[in-house]
């Protein structure tokens, strides 16, 4: 398997709600730099399998763009789903919702082994309810 075949399988696994195959796609080693994942291979299973999944029933992950080169993987992904079941402690709406993001993981033995993302939350928690972009108007330009 290429490392773009591993994110395509990263996409599928959890559309297809594939615990086992995306516990499957990860190094024993596993790291995860992401803010909202315990550490380690539990800690990214959690996020997917017993957050995102559950409140999103229709929960769908696109492969929007991949990179690759030996032992490095870069794409940008778009998760989307209807927000029906409580996410991150927020009460559901029925609405859709999505977020995209840029992960990169570095690839050992044909596995994700480590992972870094950046993740648009601030969309994904205006859509959610959770935040508004209620800025004070910005002062006038002085000529």
């Amino acid at each position: 398997m290429s490392n773009k075949d591993l994110a395509y399988r990263f996409a599928q696994t959890l559309t297809e709600r594939d615990e086992t195959g995306y516990v499957a796609l990860l190094h024993p080693n596993y790291v995860n730099h992401n803010a909202f994942a315990a550490p380690g291979k539990d800690g990214s299973v959690r996020v997917f399998f017993q957050g995102f999944v559950p409140a999103l029933p229709d929960f769908r992950v696109t492969v929007e763009d991949v990179f690759e080169d030996a032992n490095t993987l870069i794409g940008r992904f778009k998760y989307s789903g209807t927000f029906t079941h409580p996410l991150l402690g927020y009460a559901p709406t029925g609405q859709p919702v999505e977020m995209r993001s840029i992960d990169i993981w570095r690839v050992r033995d044909g596995l994700l082994a480590e992972h870094w993302d950046e993740l648009n939350t601030l969309g994904l928690f205006m859509q959610m309810g959770a935040a508004t972009m209620n800025a004070p108007a910005a002062p006038a330009v002085q000529p």
